[in-house]
C-alpha cells in the first residue's frame, strides 16, 4: 500500500499555497498509514501560518484607519475641573464610519479588578482575529474625601462610561480638540478623573 508522503514542518515552504496545504491535509488525514505526529505537526504549522496571515491582515487595517482618523472635537464642559472633553458619542460618530469601512469591529465587556475597580475590556475583531485591550476604573462610587456620592449601580455605569471613552481613544490614538491649519496642535485633553466619576 502506498504511503502519503508528508514534509517535516521545517521542510515546508514559508508561503505554502492555502488549498493545496488545506489537500495535503485531507488526504493524509485519510491514508490509515500517516505518521500521526507528523500531520499533527503539519496542522500545527498551518495554524501558526493562519495567525501571523490573521494578524498582519489586523495590522493592516487599524494602520489605514489610523491614517484617516482626525482628532474629534470636545463637545462637553466638565463645569468642575473647567476643562471640556469629547463624550463618547462625538468620538462615536467621528470614528465609527472610518474603523468599519475597514472591516474593524468592537465589543465591550467589564471583568472584576479587585474591590473599588472595574475592568473595561474592548474587543476589536476583523474576520476571524481579535485583539483584547483593557483598562482598569474606579467603581467604588467614593469621592476625593471617601464619601459615597453615588450608588454602586451609578458607580458601575460611570467607570463603565468612563473606560470606554477612553479605551476608544486608546485605541485608535486619537487626539481631543481642535488643530490649527498650520498643524500646531491645541488640544482640550479629557480632564482628570472627576470626584465620583461624574462624567
Amino acid at each position: 500500500m502506498s504511503k502519503v508522503a508528508i514534509k517535516e514542518p521545517e521542510q515546508l515552504p514559508a508561503q505554502a499555497e492555502p488549498t493545496s496545504f488545506i489537500s495535503l491535509i485531507e488526504r493524509a488525514a485519510r491514508d490509515p498509514n500517516v505518521d500521526i505526529d507528523k500531520l499533527e505537526r503539519l496542522l500545527a504549522v498551518k495554524e501558526r501560518q493562519e495567525l501571523r496571515a490573521a494578524e498582519q491582515a489586523f495590522n493592516e487595517a487599524m494602520s489605514k484607519a489610523q491614517a484617516e482618523m482626525r482628532p474629534v472635537a470636545a463637545d462637553l464642559h466638565n463645569s468642575q475641573t473647567r476643562s471640556r472633553y469629547a463624550s463618547y458619542a462625538a468620538l462615536d460618530r467621528a470614528m465609527r464610519p472610518i474603523y468599519t469601512q475597514h472591516n474593524l469591529s468592537l465589543s465591550f465587556d467589564t471583568e472584576p479588578a479587585g474591590e473599588g475597580f472595574i475592568t473595561v475590556v474592548c474587543l476589536v475583531s476583523l474576520g476571524g482575529y481579535t485583539r483584547r485591550y483593557s483598562v482598569p476604573m474606579p467603581s467604588d462610587g467614593k469621592g476625593a474625601k471617601g464619601g459615597d456620592v453615588m450608588t454602586k449601580t451609578h458607580a458601575f455605569g460611570a467607570g463603565t462610561s468612563y473606560g470606554q471613552r477612553y479605551l476608544l481613544k486608546m485605541i485608535f490614538n486619537v487626539a481631543i480638540g481642535e488643530y490649527d491649519l498650520d498643524g500646531s496642535a491645541t488640544p482640550d485633553d479629557d480632564p482628570p478623573l472627576p470626584e465620583g466619576l461624574l462624567q
